[in-house]
């Protein structure tokens, strides 16, 4: 299966983990970033936004697609299952903030950058997931010092 110019199943994934987060930010608009460390703070956003423009659009890259039928299938299966539970822990966070779903809720979208990226052979998505996920797992273990 080949997706062209566009991923429009990268497209999904990306606006249903923004849903969660748009609500957190409505919810929390007085939130303090507590993490002081400027380089890790950009490291966490270019990571974040370079996997956001990577799901979507295949740059350095000349068509998104997979070699095989059960590669598709383990890209489908393995990004609905990990969204699942993002959405899932997302709910139980909002009920009851803990330190075990703060992380599940930092880890759960890198690993569904970093399985997008190796499925689809898309190196540049799997660096920008290992950048995001170097800052991403700092900044969130400041902020819940």
């Amino acid at each position: 299966m080949k997706f062209g110019w566009i991923n429009l199943f990268g497209a999904i994934i990306v606006l249903l983990m923004l849903i969660p987060n748009f609500i957190y930010a409505l919810r929390n608009q007085t939130e303090t970033n507590f993490c002081a460390n400027r380089w890790m703070n950009l490291t966490e956003q270019i990571g974040r936004y370079g996997c956001v423009i990577l799901m979507w659009f295949p740059l350095l890259v000349w068509e998104f697609g997979f070699s095989s039928t059960f590669e598709m299938i383990l890209y489908l299966a393995g990004n609905g299952a990990l969204l699942t539970i993002y959405i899932f822990v997302f709910v139980r966070y909002l009920s009851e903030r803990t330190r075990k779903r703060t992380f599940a809720l930092a880890v759960i979208p890198v690993c569904i950058f970093f399985l997008s990226g190796v499925l689809l052979r898309h190196w540049l998505l799997v660096g920008a997931a290992v950048l995001f996920a170097v800052g991403h797992l700092y900044v969130t273990q400041k902020n819940t010092a």
